[in-house]
């Protein structure tokens, strides 16, 4: 307990300084660092949520759907409407939750479950999308659109953060360890047990007493709760959503793939995982923008291949690190003991 105790004030020491760390290293490109780790905690968050889902075996590939939901109904209340965004993003997680109960219910009362159920989620991730580019009047549609901006960029009531990125790394941390703390929560509950039966068979975790649908739904209404948020977030810091970036399939096979990558039965896998995938992304980007033969031969083509090397990761974690890179460091570890 006390090593527990240890290890978690030693990371929160070290999170607390990381910005002040990049920017005594990284002096000249300090803003640009910083913004690679906002934007990994931010997705680090999203993955989070769905793995309180995920784990117990509700794979979902419809959180594309959520993280729509948060930031578009933010934003579009802040634009139309001047509701603040303090308002704006309790509505989206709540209208994000009514779309997880819309769908969840019905799928677990009628027992819905594994390839079915991720085909499900499948068309819901498609629906929302649809929805967006539809109503382009509004939402600005595949062109995407931004939140208005308020005085100067740094504003408490409107939740704008793009003159301070310290205020927003520190935004982000908050809500990222909030996030994890729900997660350690619910693994150190009854409620993990029952999901754990539940998971195993659905049957016999019924006869022993266990409400599966109920177990079921609330953990999926949690998961969308959090995503919502992260999505929301991610339109207040990014100043710009559009379906494919916030909404779109891609994004639901990214958060499965981070998710798979990192670990995900463990607290920090969803983070390690979004770590890989940010790196990824940043990575060939710099590198498609430096290459004069990619540039040349794909133009911004090359800006999607991280998908095609999402996929192919993805099928050699499956086959060879099921448990994720840091599951099998763990489980490496308890070998060697």
């Amino acid at each position: 307990m006390k090593r527990t105790m240890l290890l978690v004030l030693v990371g929160a020491i070290v999170m607390c300084s990381l910005p002040f760390l990049i920017v005594g290293l990284f002096s000249s490109g300090s803003r640009y660092y910083l913004h690679l780790v906002i934007q990994t905690l931010i997705w680090a968050q999203i993955y989070t949520a769905w793995a309180l889902m995920g784990r117990f075996g509700l794979t979902s590939l419809g959180h594309g759907a959520f993280t729509g939901v948060g930031a578009y109904v933010t934003v579009m209340l802040w634009n139309w409407f001047g509701l603040s965004p303090l308002v704006g993003i309790p509505i989206s997680i709540v209208l994000a939750v009514i779309l997880a109960v819309m769908i969840g219910y019905p799928s677990f009362m009628q027992r819905i479950k594994g390839h079915y159920f991720a085909l499900l989620t499948l068309a819901l991730v498609e629906f929302v999308r649809l929805c967006i580019v539809g109503l382009r009047d509004y939402t600005g549609g595949s062109l995407g659109t931004q939140p208005q901006r308020y005085g100067d960029g740094l504003s408490f009531f409107a939740v704008q953060f793009e003159t301070n990125r310290f205020v927003a790394y520190f935004v982000v941390l908050v809500i990222w360890t909030f996030t994890l703390i729900v997660w350690q929560k619910l693994n150190n509950s009854m409620d993990r047990q029952a999901l754990e039966a539940i998971n195993e068979d659905e049957d016999a975790a019924a006869a022993a007493g266990i409400n599966v649908t109920y177990e079921k739904l609330k953990v999926t209404m949690i998961s969308a709760a959090l995503t919502a948020l992260g999505g929301a977030i991610f339109a207040q810091y990014q100043m710009y959503i559009a379906p494919e970036s916030i909404s779109g399939l891609n994004v639901s096979l990214s958060i499965v793939f981070g998710v798979v990558a990192g670990g995900i039965g463990v607290l920090l896998g969803p983070t390690v995982g979004a770590i890989l995938t940010q790196s990824l992304s940043e990575g060939l980007r710099v590198f498609a923008q430096s290459s004069a033969w990619l540039t040349e031969n794909l133009g911004t083509r090359a800006l999607s291949l991280d998908g095609i090397i999402y996929g192919v990761l993805l099928l050699l974690f499956i086959i060879y690190m099921p448990k994720g890179i840091v599951g099998t460091l763990l489980s490496s570890r308890k070998k060697q003991k």
